[in-house]
């Protein structure tokens, strides 16, 4: 079996993007190449590994464990790069993790900038909600991460990072955009919220308890945009961070409600409180820091 570095890497941005052109964009390849690489794969393994469904690239469970143990084996190769190259120019793989606000509508352009300033670099990013990233980077699955959430666990460190604030939101022509709900009116509202172990529902739901207020959740989702559209059908109202609604309230299409709630929060990078970050983690890390 040729079993290369490539391909590995191929398989593990391929499982986490779910999608060949954005795993092609990720890795600086052609679609064909991507497209190519996975049939040599899949050849190798005796069979299927990921199922098609559209354009979307689902990987099964075989699938699934490969890429589990491919994102394993960049972490090592990385960690091998630094080793090997202690001084100068930064070279290797860096694992972050983000939830999902962070991930979506923040950390993108972030990590573009730091790998212009460090094109050596290989990017590996996760998203997933507050509580499932803290997991991985305990696990070691990580080697830095940013999360909206509280964490508390004595493995991790937690470092200060930047402010962000929740909103209230409401179809346009809600009865709250002309007049600010009173504390039983967000209790016997309808909501729409993200799942639990989700930054953004702790801080909402920590807003909530504050004022005195039980929120009538009903509907989970796990997806922000899928709040945002549910929101602007009118079905319920919705709790989310500016930074993921800023193009929606400039459009129209969303209308920020002025809640009686404390929503301000604290996004914050987590390392591994076990052991020092690797250089490419700390330097990542700096980074972020100095572009808050």
């Amino acid at each position: 079996m040729a079993l290369t570095l490539r391909k590995i890497e191929i398989l593990a941005v391929l499982a986490r993007e779910e999608c060949v052109s954005a795993a092609a964009r990720r890795l600086g390849l052609t679609q064909s190449a991507v497209s190519m690489a996975l049939a040599e794969l899949e050849r190798e393994a005796g069979g299927p590994l990921f199922r098609r469904a559209g354009r979307r690239m689902i990987p099964g469970e075989r699938g699934r464990l490969l890429a589990e143990e491919a994102g394993k084996v960049l972490g090592l190769v990385g960690k091998m790069e630094e080793m090997i190259e202690p001084t100068g120019e930064l070279r290797g793989v860096l694992r972050i993790g983000a939830s999902t606000t962070i991930g979506n509508y923040l950390l993108p352009a972030l990590l573009a900038a730091f790998r212009e300033a460090n094109p050596l670099v290989r990017l590996a990013m996760v998203v997933g909600n507050t509580s499932e990233i803290a997991t991985k980077l305990e696990a070691g699955e990580l080697d830095l991460a940013c999360v909206e959430g509280p964490v508390r666990s004595a493995n991790l460190k937690v470092t200060d990072w930047r402010g962000d604030r929740l909103a209230v939101l409401a179809a346009p022509g809600h009865p709250w955009t002309g007049k600010a709900p009173s504390p039983a009116d967000l209790a016997a509202a309808p909501w729409i919220m993200r799942e639990k172990g989700s930054g953004t529902r702790e801080v909402f739901e920590a807003a909530m308890r504050a004022a005195g207020i039980a929120p009538n959740v009903l509907m989970e989702l796990g997806h922000t945009e899928a709040i945002k559209k549910a929101v602007e059908a009118n079905l319920g109202v919705g709790c989310l961070s500016k930074l993921a609604v800023a193009r929606e309230l400039a459009a129209g299409t969303l209308a920020e409600v002025p809640a009686p709630l404390d929503l301000a929060r604290r996004l914050t990078i987590l390392t591994d409180a076990r052991e020092a970050p690797g250089r490419i983690a700390a330097a990542c890390r700096a980074f972020l820091q100095w572009k808050a």
